[in-house]
């Protein structure tokens, strides 16, 4: 269900702004903002002679354009990271050019390699960054997700949704959600995808809807991110540091609208929430930037958003069980409890460089390591 509330002017001319980035691919731009080039050049067109006057509507179209590290590559990368468990990309970059391979990939493609195949654990490495200075080379690398504290409105409650590009701090998402419910959220981040596409990971607290808590942290809404192929990474309970980003742009939205006024229903805050933002990346200096503007830094994703969810195949060697009721699988003779998020979907199983000990797969994310020496 698209953001009814949200003004079409505010996003035609979130699509004019990001026509004049150079380098710009019209019809990539087109397809992202879901209209036809006719459509595009009509709306360019008319800005240049008419101002926002000519603005029109719009429609959606999906696109892809994948790229793939050779196979040799791979296999090489993957032996160094098997030997040197605590080397990330740079170091197995340097170790791949002195043992003489050409044409080595960028450390964010090797580190992206051997998340791939999971020998990499996102969420730990997220704990240990300099949150204060560290950011993504470039958009959409990681998404930072979480809701605003709550305030009241003359009947009810308006609980804002906030999803922030970690690069640009670009803001993807700020709506007025009557609830924090899963379906809600959902239908919410269906609209910003097939807007601005899939990120390569997500970021977001331990509570519901996307965290579950205690020792299954997982829940149907980020099994469901899983499966559009982004990984999930929750943050490290009690350090609310880890959603820095977002954190901060809380403070803003506080500061610069929520104190300001007094709403009296969820239109009246979306309509509100709608101008802010479009001054927030298009307009308001930011000084974590240089005081350049969020969007001069923000592109879409080329990843589109699958209308149909991608089916899962695992590779010839993978144990592949499906989770039954209570979250559990069933492997060599003994019941193991992968979580009831999963119930029905069909996880891999793979063994370790260790004896008895397996991982457990949900597409692209280890969700479980299970111990047959000791249970």
């Amino acid at each position: 269900m698209p953001w009814k509330e949200v003004s079409l002017m505010f996003q035609r001319l979130e699509f004019i702004t990001m026509v004049f980035k150079p380098g710009t691919n019209m019809t990539e731009l087109c397809k992202q903002y879901g209209i036809s080039r006719k459509t595009g050049y009509k709306w360019l067109h008319r800005f240049i002679n008419e101002d926002i006057h000519g603005l029109t509507d719009r429609s959606r179209q999906p696109h892809d354009s994948p790229n793939r590290t050779s196979c040799t590559m791979e296999r090489a990368v993957l032996g160094i990271r098997e030997n040197h468990s605590a080397w990330g990309g740079r170091k197995i970059r340097r170790r791949l050019v002195d043992k003489g391979y050409t044409a080595v990939p960028a450390a964010s493609t090797i580190t992206e390699i051997i998340r791939r195949y999971g020998m990499l654990d996102a969420e730990e490495a997220v704990k240990h960054v300099p949150f204060k200075r560290f950011e993504y080379e470039k958009p959409n690398q990681l998404w930072q997700m979480d809701f605003k504290g709550y305030f009241s409105l003359q009947n009810g409650h308006c609980h804002p949704l906030t999803i922030l590009d970690d690069h640009s701090r670009f803001s993807i998402g700020l709506k007025a959600c009557a609830n924090e419910k899963r379906s809600t959220v959902k239908s919410h981040l269906i609209y910003v995808f097939r807007r601005y596409g899939l990120p390569e990971h997500f970021l977001m607290d331990n509570g519901p809807p996307w965290g579950a808590g205690g020792q299954s942290r997982y829940t149907k809404l980020s099994v469901w991110l899983i499966h559009l192929g982004i990984n999930v990474i929750h943050s490290r309970p009690y350090h609310p540091q880890t959603m820095g980003k977002d954190e901060r742009f809380h403070r803003t939205l506080k500061a610069e609208v929520l104190n300001h006024r007094k709403f009296d229903s969820i239109d009246n805050a979306q309509k509100e929430f709608d101008k802010w933002r479009y001054i927030y990346n298009l307009k308001r200096p930011h000084e974590a930037l240089d005081m350049d503007v969020p969007a001069s830094r923000y592109e879409p994703s080329k990843r589109m958003y699958p209308e149909t969810l991608p089916d899962i195949e695992y590779s010839p060697g993978d144990q592949v069980r499906k989770v039954q009721e209570k979250g559990k699988i069933s492997f060599k003779g003994k019941i193991f409890k992968v979580g009831k998020a999963f119930k029905k979907q069909l996880v891999a199983v793979r063994p370790t460089t260790k004896d008895g000990i397996y991982n457990v797969f949900f597409y692209h994310k280890k969700i479980k390591q299970i111990d047959l020496r000791y249970s």
